[in-house]
């Protein structure tokens, strides 16, 4: 009778092989430990900040780095003036690394899931617009979950694409899939975007405004590349609409004080601006065609092995959708 004992056993032997496999045989005598140092390094592309994140010294980390390039038996990085790049043999052995690594982690969990506990990691990055509700399923799911240790990642689209190109975390929560990057886009919410303005604006007591009736007014817009901005210069490029752009921002916060001042209207997601309509501070504005109805996806690389955490979280992600999403904008 198979033990779990029998089955690490088994698992290990599978992974161990794998590892070798997928780097080749010309540098079977790399470690694992070297492995971790390299991605870190490719990661940050800078030997001190991943050498900080290691808890090694700079001379011991490069040794490490210097002695994997022997076993490749290419350089890994070329270094020119004070910045470090990636050569074709460094890019080859990152995509290997993060096949790896996932792997071994995915492993390690599924092996933690069968013995009944509840440890390793999960790192999640997520729109800004979406720091006003994320948050709280993740205290949730740490609640559930206590011996997980949980990293959140808040930025724009951009900074988020960029880290889903490096595969650097678990999850990321976008509003929009990307088209250029192969993922798998689950949506596990909606994300309606409204047209606000100040509860004094002209066009806050009217009701079915036209799009066109908006054409000379001053818009505070997301900076360019803004999953929200896309969406909303698309809708209005369909009504002959070309906005006037007043100011653009990085952020929801900036864009709401801004429209609060009275200098323009935006769209915004509401799941933003729940306290400004609660306060009376701002209004959605009446406009046909809106809200537009758009979604939250959970997104991840295709061909990503998702561990057990992983997709204990992506559960209390669509539980949101199916039983709690009314709950939790009401706590807004």
């Amino acid at each position: 009778m198979w033990t779990i004992c029998n089955y690490i056993k088994v698992k290990y032997i599978y992974y161990y092989n794998l590892v070798w496999f997928t780097i080749g045989m010309s540098i079977r005598h790399a470690t694992l430990h070297q492995l971790k140092i390299f991605a870190a390094v490719a990661r940050h592309m800078s030997f001190a900040r991943a050498a900080e994140e290691l808890h090694l010294t700079p001379p011991a980390l490069s040794i490490q780095v210097r002695q994997l390039a022997e076993a490749v038996g290419q350089p890994l990085f070329n270094q020119i003036g004070k910045k470090i790049y990636l050569t074709p043999a460094g890019e080859a052995l990152t995509s290997a690394c993060h096949d790896v690594l996932d792997r071994l982690e995915y492993f390690t969990q599924e092996i933690a899931a069968l013995q009944g506990l509840e440890k390793g990691s999960l790192k999640v990055a997520t729109l800004s617009t979406a720091k006003y509700f994320i948050p709280r399923i993740i205290g949730g799911f740490c609640t559930e979950h206590p011996g997980v240790a949980t990293a959140l990642f808040i930025g724009n689209r951009e900074a988020l694409l960029e880290r889903l190109a490096r595969n650097q975390d678990d999850l990321y929560i976008l509003g929009q899939p990307p088209e250029h990057i192969n993922v798998v886009a689950e949506a596990f919410a909606d994300n309606p975007l409204v047209v606000v303005s100040r509860s004094d604006h002209p066009l806050a007591s009217e009701k079915d405004l036209e799009p066109s009736r908006l054409r000379d007014a001053p818009f505070i817009l997301r900076e360019p590349g803004s999953g929200t901005r896309l969406a909303a210069e698309k809708f209005f490029e369909q009504h002959g609409v070309v906005l006037r752009t007043r100011m653009e921002f990085g952020s929801n916060e900036a864009v709401k004080q801004t429209v609060a001042g009275g200098l323009g209207i935006a769209v915004l997601s509401a799941s933003t601006i729940h306290a400004e309509l609660a306060s009376g501070e701002l209004v959605i504005l009446d406009v046909r065609g809106f809200p537009l109805e758009r979604k939250w996806y959970a997104v991840y690389p295709a061909g990503k092995l998702l561990s057990p955490i992983v997709r204990a979280f992506m559960g209390c992600l669509f539980a949101v959708s199916a039983h709690g999403e009314k709950e939790w904008r009401a706590q807004e």
